[in-house]
């Protein structure tokens, strides 16, 4: 079940919990360094999310495969909810980042952006440089970096009693830090703002703390065959001895590590 309200912008999504999607008013952008997200000394990739709206897992991500969102006028959006662990805290987010790349339209309309939902609201965090956040680049892929650690990074935190469209990640931890995340997404629905009112995009690499996403599918013992063993790691980031060592791991729900380097 969806609603849609056009004077505030606000969605309600029912997946595996009730989301609150809500539209900000600013554009976003801006063209960094088009290479993948680095991923987190041992990071783990991770399969604990759920595509929703017009959303869903694509071929030709960065490498591999992506999420592909798309909003068109005010009737669709697109985007992604993320687990996380329970009891977590704003200042225990401490990696924070995607690849994107804009398809059709533009950004614009507070879109695409990750939202952190606390008490009830969002957090905006949105996807691009300070401090215009319009006109990005179509059909090239970008990294955010950290965002948690970038000093452009834009930290909305308007939906709070004392906080402001325009905040430092410290600033948002000094109004929020020890109150609990409940969910994080990303979200595209600035189709609205966009010319053509189509706007479409494409998510790869995206990194939660120690949580990595690329939407590739759940490897399996027999992903280890025909050399796949050659290009995997374990949870710890080390590379498989053999095909043997490979399957002996996933056989075993991860309990025998990978022997290799």
């Amino acid at each position: 079940m969806l609603r849609y309200n056009i004077r505030t912008g606000v969605k309600k999504i029912k997946t595996k919990t009730a989301l609150a999607i809500s539209g900000a008013t600013l554009g976003i952008t801006g063209l960094l360094a088009a290479l993948a997200l680095p991923l987190a000394a041992h990071a783990a990739v991770s399969n604990n999310y759920t595509p929703f709206g017009d959303a869903a897992v694509v071929s030709g991500g960065n490498p591999g495969n992506a999420i592909s969102t798309d909003s068109v006028g005010f009737n669709t959006y697109g985007g992604v909810d993320y687990g996380v662990p329970s009891g977590i805290t704003l200042n225990q987010l401490t990696n924070l980042g995607t690849d994107y790349k804009i398809t059709a339209g533009d950004c614009g309309g507070g879109s695409p952006r990750f939202q952190v939902n606390i008490g009830g609201h969002n957090v905006f965090v949105y996807l691009g440089p300070a401090p215009n956040f319009t006109g990005c680049t179509t059909n090239t892929w970008v990294t955010t970096g950290n965002l948690t650690t970038s000093s452009d990074a834009i930290f909305d935190t308007s939906q709070y009693p004392g906080g402001a469209q325009y905040s430092t990640y410290a600033q948002a931890e000094t109004l929020l830090g020890s109150q609990t995340v409940t969910g994080i997404q990303l979200v595209t629905d600035g189709g609205w703002a966009v010319t053509g009112r189509d706007q479409a995009v494409l998510f790869d690499n995206t990194q939660i703390n120690d949580s990595s996403y690329t939407y590739e599918p759940t490897p399996t013992k027999d992903s280890c065959k025909n050399n796949g063993w050659k290009t995997m790691q374990d949870a710890n980031g080390k590379s498989f001895k053999n095909q043997g060592d490979c399957v002996s791991y996933f056989a075993t729900n991860f309990r025998n590590p990978a022997n290799g380097q």
